[in-house]
């Protein structure tokens, strides 16, 4: 008797994705020990993701098949790929939670996978993780994610939050392969959202992702919740990742962008609101002290931008431009929690 492999559940968010999606999608369906259902939520996409996505469907027709609907038509993800498109662009925690909604009613379904699109998955990652959630109860489990452009160099082994600022840190940015050691579970707070893997224990515990970050901070904010439950890292688990594709996060060699640096700014105030409110005062020295480290080495833009975050102002036309009118709702208005 042929046994099926163990399932584990992908959810993508896809925006202005054409350039790096489909090598996204080979690659986790090149995974080996490991049955996948992938859910891509098309975030209102305007560039060509989703054609390619169709196109792709289309041509490996002989072994995924292949679903998509518009939100809100369907409630359970029935095919190998589930494309769903979303007539706003909600921020990464909405459509994440567009994902796991579809991924978590399906019958012996434990294990979800948030991957970001600019990412590619070695053949036994998947099967990496299975192994890893095998060894008890957990939160959030991530493996060690690499820069797809310098595979020798590590991008995070996870996340550690300063109590004191509300800082978050990704352990052995840019240290060399051979010379970073992964911090044990008990040393780190958070799991990278471009590579996360959660449990339907905690699915169930703490809910999906609060949505009103827009980006950044959903998964410490969503780690903050998991209670008892521990998280857990897998180094055998790796993923390949850009980074800040799109939206100008900072890298080895540049900037954060001043969209980047606006919602980096406001959210780590909401998070410290929420979570750790005596810090608040350091929180915004911190944005300040960096604010004016800017302007002394010229992005002035990037200085303007972090301030308008941290106090509520109206965000720079800079970083308006980024994010389209219909969904200026979901990035800059009041806190909206969807449990």
């Amino acid at each position: 008797m042929t046994v099926s492999p163990p399932q584990i559940g992908v959810a993508i968010v896809a925006y202005q994705s054409a350039p790096v999606i489909l090598a996204c999608l080979e690659s986790l369906f090149r995974s080996e020990g490991a049955s996948l259902r992938v859910v891509v939520t098309d975030n209102a996409c305007t560039d060509q993701t989703v054609d390619l996505i169709r196109a792709w469907a289309l041509e490996n027709a002989d072994r995924v098949t292949f679903q998509e609907a518009v939100l809100g038509e369907i409630s359970v993800a029935t095919a190998d790929l589930t494309l769903v498109r979303s007539p706003v662009n909600g921020g990464f925690a909405y459509a994440c939670n567009t994902g796991l909604r579809l991924l978590t009613p399906i019958e012996g379904l434990d294990l979800f996978w948030l991957v970001n699109p600019d990412c590619e998955v070695l053949p036994d990652t998947a099967a990496q993780f299975i192994r890893g959630a095998s060894q008890g109860e957990f939160s959030l489990m991530g493996g060690r994610t690499i820069f797809r452009n310098n595979p020798d160099i590590v991008q995070t082994d996870g996340g550690r939050v300063s109590r004191l600022t509300g800082v978050c840190k990704s352990v052995n940015w840019g240290v060399p392969l051979r010379q970073a050691a992964m911090p044990s579970d008990t040393e780190i707070d958070f799991i990278t959202g471009a590579n996360c893997v959660a449990s339907r224990k905690f699915i169930e515990a703490a809910g999906y992702m609060v949505e009103d970050y827009f980006i950044y901070y959903e998964e410490v904010d969503w780690a903050f919740r998991r209670g008892a439950l521990p998280l857990r890292q897998v180094p055998e688990a790796v993923i390949l990742h850009d980074g800040g594709t799109v939206i100008g996060s900072g890298s080895l060699n540049r900037l954060p962008s001043p969209f980047s640096t606006y919602f980096n700014s406001r959210n780590r105030i909401r998070f410290v609101r929420r979570f750790m409110p005596t810090a608040l005062p350091l929180a915004y020295a911190f944005i300040l002290l960096q604010s004016l480290r800017n302007v002394k080495r010229g992005a002035l833009p990037q200085a303007k931008a972090a301030l308008a975050g941290a106090l509520g102002f109206k965000p720079p036309a800079n970083v308006r431009e980024f994010v389209a009118k219909s969904a200026w709702d979901h990035a800059f208005t009041a806190l909206v929690d969807r449990p």
